[in-house]
């Protein structure tokens, strides 16, 4: 009886926690983002604005090791894509999260109490970041589904085919017009944020990736949008440069202030309009450093010799154009050249932190041209990720560029718009800034057969170099339809023999041999190339110019221009369809 009594007490105990449970029911749950709760201030907005760049903003080392996808790298190996078998199969799976937390924002923002201004201030940067994710989207795979809302398990709309090309293209472009009239003008000092000049920036740069693929890719059959679309670059690279909130960064020290804006702790705001930041006392850190300087943890990468030869000499003459320039050896070839080229690549006199000199490091590169343009000058950091320096993900010397190239391709290009764009860049790097008189024939015969215009061949040439592997050599071989450069063989130095020490760095010490037998008795500070006549090789046979990866099959047929959807994104949904020439 007292059992029962006191279950019957513990029954009446639970009534009001069961009536609080159902009312608990009907509210908002505490540990989630609830619309009705949340979207109630400017603040808010800005919190959950915050979430686009920490989920679609790339890491530093990924904006670098983009570019290692273009033909004027050198690394251990082509990936599959590239040299190898490739197929849907081999395709990862897309992702379209982060485009559903921007949709989830626009459905769910727009809140009355909030101002008006700031309302359309948010939404712009939303939007913007909607067109940073579909403008990845479709340089990869052409055709894909575009969704302006948010999906539940049940929506058709999960299924349905990829929406064209074009179609998803002017949707983009709505969304960076919303962004280029409504995100606030003023300038970000931090390069952190995206702002207005930062939205026309890329603006500038969707349409001239789009505007030249749709030119040069005539199997679209979309070249009569080609002129409204680099109309529309010309026009946003334009707004950026009328604008004057920035400039092309110069001390008058050439030797030095184009890599300061890549080794600098604190992005170089008078350029760098947005940036990857990163700070060392928040240990806020990267591995770039190490990944250029180690024989094990990076790829090994360095620039090829057919690109070294593009850079220019200081007093605007061409290298190609010397006498006997292709047997010339490292250390005449990096004399009197673009202070470009010793600020990319380790050249001569290049001393770390320490003082203690450094030549390219064969252990390190297999062409000879050693990347140092985001490494910093730290040994320490050479084996730890602990870099600090901030990466730019748009500079104003982009914009001048974007601006240059339209210009050039609308036929339209002139000495004035010459000394607005690539006067100031080549006046930076220490070179004469003099208009050429002549197309390059270097330039055509190993990159542009089809250009003849010299402008349009210059701009592609300061293009390559001001912009060297900040992510951008990959997609501009794609929208000018030359994915086939990436076949063209890894060239080095010159090599004038076997088993022939060389000084790199011009202080008459020898710092590499090429042998074929690594010697017993060895050279203090001689680093041992191998030349095994298989993945090594001299252009010809004990002399030449190291070729690495010589036996490499790199093939890029016209399929690979988009990469195949994934195997299982097929399976989910057939309607999808496949890329041509894919399986």
């Amino acid at each position: 009886m007292k059992k029962i009594f006191h279950i019957i007490i513990a029954l009446i105990a639970l009534v009001p926690i069961l009536v609080s449970c159902e009312d608990f029911l009907e509210t908002e749950p505490v540990d989630k983002l609830v619309p009705n709760t949340f979207f109630q201030s400017e603040k808010d907005l800005e919190l959950y604005s915050n979430s686009f760049y920490q989920r679609q903003v790339p890491g530093g080392l990924a904006v670098v090791q983009s570019d290692e996808m273009g033909e004027f790298t050198s690394k251990n190996q082509s990936n599959n894509f590239i040299a190898g078998a490739y197929s849907s199969v081999d395709e990862g799976a897309w992702n379209w999260s982060d485009l559903r937390n921007i949709n989830y924002f626009l459905e769910n923002f727009d809140n009355e109490v909030i101002p008006q201004e700031a309302r359309d201030h948010y939404e712009g940067i939303a939007r913007f970041f909607r067109a940073y994710f579909y403008f990845d989207m479709v340089k990869r795979y052409g055709d894909v589904p575009w969704y302006s809302k948010t999906l539940s398990t049940e929506d058709p709309d999960l299924y349905k085919p990829r929406d064209p090309r074009e179609m998803v293209i002017d949707s983009m472009l709505q969304d960076l017009d919303f962004a280029t009239s409504h995100i606030r003008d003023s300038k970000d000092n931090g390069s952190s944020l995206v702002t207005r000049q930062v939205a026309y920036a890329f603006m500038s740069r969707v349409c001239l990736f789009e505007g030249t693929y749709r030119k040069y890719h005539e199997e679209l059959g979309l070249q009569g949008t080609v002129g409204e679309l680099l109309q529309k670059a010309a026009d946003a690279a334009k707004s950026v440069m009328d604008a004057q909130q920035y400039q092309i960064y110069s001390t008058g020290s050439p030797a030095t202030d184009y890599r300061d804006l890549f080794t600098n702790e604190n992005p170089v705001s008078e350029e760098v309009m947005w940036a990857v930041v990163y700070n060392n006392a928040l240990k806020r850190w990267h591995n770039i450093t190490w990944k250029f300087n180690s024989a094990t943890y990076g790829n090994r990468w360095g620039l090829n010799k057919q690109f070294v030869n593009t850079y220019l000499m200081t007093d605007g003459s061409r290298f190609t154009e010397r006498q006997g320039y292709d047997t010339i050896q490292f250390v005449r070839e990096m004399e009197n050249r673009d202070f470009r080229l010793a600020q990319t690549v380790r050249s001569l006199g290049y001393t770390r932190l320490d003082g203690t000199p450094a030549p390219p490091n064969f252990g390190y590169t297999y062409t000879g041209y050693h990347i140092l343009k985001f490494s910093l000058d730290d040994s320490r950091l050479d084996g730890i990720s602990e870099s600090y320096n901030s990466i730019p993900l748009i500079r104003y010397a982009e914009v001048l560029l974007n601006y240059a190239e339209a210009k050039a391709e609308l036929g339209e290009f002139d000495a004035s718009i010459w000394e607005q764009t690539i006067a100031p860049l080549r006046e930076r790097a220490g070179v004469d800034s003099s208009i050429p008189a002549t197309a390059d024939s270097y330039l055509q015969t190993v990159y542009f057969p089809s250009i003849s215009d010299k402008f349009l061949l210059e701009i592609r040439r300061e293009r390559g170099i001001e912009l060297c592997y900040e992510g951008f050599r990959y997609d501009d071989l794609l929208r000018w339809k030359k994915g086939d450069l990436v076949e063209m063989p890894w060239e080095g130095i010159y090599v004038p023999g076997l088993n022939q020490p060389m000084d790199l760095d011009g202080n008459g010490k020898p710092d590499v041999a090429f042998v074929e037998t690594v010697p017993e008795s060895k050279v203090a500070g001689v680093i041992y190339f191998v030349i095994d006549g298989t993945n090594s090789i001299l252009t010809e046979g004990d002399k030449g110019h190291i070729v690495w990866r010589a036996n490499e099959d790199r093939q890029f047929p016209d399929k690979k221009y988009l990469h195949p959807i994934s195997n299982t994104d097929l399976v989910l949904n057939p309607d999808l369809g496949q890329n041509p020439g894919w399986e």
